[in-house]
């Protein structure tokens, strides 16, 4: 059952045991019977909750700023097996955890684990490591690390692969349909159609031995530019290159007590993310180019070159250059935090639920000015739970243009022109 956190809420720990509850079972008397609609072919996976044992959760996924690549989320879980009686061992065979019929322990690397919080997901992905630390005096400790499904994604390896003509989200689908993939079926991807068209001529066949998550982040990282990751209920996601973002913050940040309060607040204001001179080219060494001359003559030639891009038209790849610019520095809220111990119960379950690709709003009074409003995207989270402190959230970001919807009526929003729209 769900364990209460220090002003944070309910949260709830499970660890795959390895064991299906109602799973066919061949040559037993019950288990084994044809047109059995209880004990089925897949079976339903038997979870432990390990909840009541925890220290500390750490959870990251995402990336700090969009330039970066989205890797695998992790999550390291601080376990206590002097609290828990020793049962955690892997060691134990007397252990509730211990598979006697196999001779190995239930709670063991590869199997899911999963993190919520008041019924929501925050974290859903496989066990890594689990390290069992003796303490001579003190509480024996184990520490599992855990890593989101982009973690089985890198441990593919691909054939040879004759590409045929795709958008970028198509190329992600057929990639994971691959019989040495074969992952994420179904509901367990979210994956858009993508606004570009991938090269499919020699030059573009995937050699065999290619690694499956490197090739994915090379659709992503060389022709789409958008958003490549594993959402907080473990589903596959790709989002396309970012556009223009109609109002709707998932949660609102304040510092007058207004909306969501936080504890801290980065802003930068730095020359040397300005790029004024950007490069994209293909495998077929086709290059699109773009340059801000005036840029260029107050900051310097600051360039982004990509190489190795699945872009193959003409087209495409100068306007992937020109989506790279960015002429002249801005100052921005460039990460903001919060502790869970100062919000009240919604805005908790807002914060919690908070996933890459939403958009946050952040206000920030600055004494002699005002009030400085800001809406962001989110790009990656930073979480820890301490089950003796509470839960506090970090969230990264990066800039995203605005409109708003369009009220009839409305002296400010009233007006159809670039800063309102319908729908």
């Amino acid at each position: 059952m769900a364990t209460p956190v220090v002003q944070s809420g309910d949260y709830l720990i499970e660890l795959d045991t390895g064991f299906q509850v109602d799973a066919f079972t061949l040559d037993d008397t019950l288990r084994g019977l044809l047109d059995n609609t209880t004990y089925v072919l897949d079976g339903t996976t038997q979870f432990a909750d390990i909840t009541p044992y925890c220290r500390r959760v750490n959870y990251r996924r995402g990336r700090r700023k969009d330039t970066d690549q989205f890797g695998p989320g992790t999550m390291a879980v601080v376990l206590d097996d002097t609290l828990a009686g020793g049962i955690l061992s892997p060691y134990d065979t007397s252990s509730p955890y211990y598979d006697p019929a196999n001779d190995q322990p239930w709670l063991a690397p590869l199997r899911i684990i999963r993190l919520s919080r008041e019924g929501e997901y925050l974290f859903v992905g496989v066990v890594v490591n689990y390290d069992y630390q003796f303490e001579l005096g003190g509480s024996n400790l184990v520490n599992i690390l855990a890593a989101d499904g982009f973690y089985k994604l890198a441990q593919c390896y691909l054939d040879e692969w004759n590409v045929t003509p795709e958008t970028s989200g198509e190329r992600l689908e057929t990639l994971l349909d691959l019989p040495e993939v074969s992952l994420f079926p179904g509901a367990e991807r979210n994956i858009a159609t993508g606004t570009v068209n991938l090269g499919h001529a020699s030059a573009f066949t995937v050699q065999q031995g290619t690694n499956a998550l490197q090739y994915a982040q090379q659709i992503n990282d060389t022709a789409e530019f958008g958003r490549l990751f594993m959402d907080r209920t473990g589903v596959f996601t790709f989002q396309e290159r970012v556009g223009v973002t109609l109002s709707a913050p998932a949660i609102q940040f304040d510092d007058q007590g207004a909306n969501t309060p936080y504890n801290d607040l980065e802003i930068e204001f730095d020359a040397s993310h300005v790029v004024n001179r950007a490069t994209v080219t293909s495998l077929e060494n086709v290059t699109g180019t773009d340059d801000d001359p005036a840029s260029q003559t107050t900051y310097f030639i600051q360039t982004r070159a990509v190489s190795s891009s699945l872009l193959h038209q003409q087209g495409e790849l100068d306007s992937a250059a020109a989506y790279l610019l960015v002429p002249d520095p801005e100052p921005r809220f460039t990460s903001v935090a919060t502790n869970f111990a100062l919000l009240t119960s919604l805005q908790r379950d807002a914060a919690a639920t908070v996933d890459i690709g939403d958009t946050i709003q952040i206000e920030k009074t600055v004494l002699g000015f005002g009030a400085l409003t800001e809406e962001l995207a989110v790009e990656g989270i930073d979480a820890v739970i301490d089950f003796a402190q509470g839960h506090t959230v970090r969230f990264y970001t990066s800039p995203t243009t605005v409109v708003f919807a369009l009220i009839l009526d409305d002296l400010v929003y009233g007006t159809l022109d670039g800063s309102n729209a319908l729908g």
